[in-house]
């Protein structure tokens, strides 16, 4: 994906993008972690370029599209680059601190503090406040990309049909209903995201629903089972919420590998119902991890407000 996006996808990007840069003439563009088009164009107005936070910059090895990005620019007329790190020359925006990165290959240069505001009217629903409080929370839920991928296979002529390697929405959420539905000694908040869930032989501690705005019940959850996207795992740093991480795609293997590394939770390998409810177990029993969770919570707090990002990229931009 990274090689197409650095070579065919980056020339399409320039064509179709750059007669209007060349209008509109910015100081800097501030682009998407996958849109390497944007390199060129910065390139070829001589102008500094930025990626943003992302699950795909996590991952991205610039040493592995170099040579696919130098094609791109010997190809539009741009002089080509030795150093793997010409992907984004003037570093990049993050939005957990230094220490915290999930980004093994890229510089963290400006980094700001994750909000838990995404949708300022959100509430939970008041069935949540009336939840059992003597046992621990465990919020569990599979994340918005899969459900997403579901609707597009709905849409898709010819029937539905998964992408090769793809896990089936489906089948994990049951499987994480049937693991949840093992922590007898808890109460449990599953979301499906509008993936279909037969629920009539969960338990009664095992609470159901479509979606609920997911950074407010982080704040009261003592482990969040989670397919590990870069969102979820961000906002768990900003709220202190231990993590079991069940990765299906993606970044999402690598988010949980660091989220062990890090000493924030544990990576779910036994992907039975059993042992992801073992793990979940694990996890509320840890007073490391629970410690180590605070902490990165007080690193997110101590790090700079998203609005300080405007005096940077000012003197970024001379």
């Amino acid at each position: 994906m990274f090689r197409g996006m650095a070579g065919t996808g980056a020339k399409i990007s320039l064509e179709a993008v750059f007669p209007t840069a060349k209008e509109f003439q910015p100081d800097l563009i501030l682009r998407d972690g996958m849109d390497m088009g944007a390199c060129l164009i910065a390139e070829r107005l001589g102008i500094p370029h930025l990626p943003t936070p992302s699950g795909a910059v996590n991952i991205l090895d610039p040493a592995d599209v170099l040579p696919y990005l130098n094609a791109s620019r010997e190809e539009v007329g741009l002089p080509t680059h030795d150093d793997p790190l010409s992907i984004a020359p003037y570093g990049r925006v993050d939005c957990v601190p230094p220490e915290l990165t999930f980004a093994r290959n890229l510089p963290p240069t400006f980094s700001y503090r994750q909000t838990v505001d995404v949708e300022r009217a959100s509430v939970l629903p008041r069935w949540v406040a009336e939840l059992p409080t003597d046992r621990p929370l465990v919020y569990a839920a599979i994340g918005t990309a899969m459900p997403k991928m579901l609707e597009l296979m709905d849409a898709a002529e010819g029937g539905p049909e998964l992408p090769p390697g793809f896990p089936d929405p489906t089948a994990t959420l049951r499987t994480i209903a049937d693991a949840v539905s093992r922590l007898e000694e808890c109460t449990v908040v599953l979301t499906t995201s509008g993936v279909p869930l037969d629920t009539d032989s969960l338990p009664s501690n095992v609470h159901v629903t479509e979606r609920l705005p997911q950074p407010i019940l982080l704040e009261s959850v003592d482990v969040f089972l989670t397919h590990g996207g870069f969102n979820s795992i961000r906002e768990s740093l900003r709220t202190a919420t231990p993590l079991a991480v069940l990765p299906q795609f993606g970044d999402q293997h690598a988010n949980a590998r660091r989220v062990e590394e890090l000493g924030l939770g544990r990576h779910v390998t036994d992907t039975t119902p059993e042992g992801i409810a073992a793990v979940c177990r694990e996890v509320l029993a840890d007073d490391a991890i629970t410690a180590r969770a605070r902490t990165a919570r007080l690193a997110m707090l101590a790090t700079p407000g998203i609005e300080t990002a405007v005096g940077d990229l000012e003197k970024l931009a001379g």
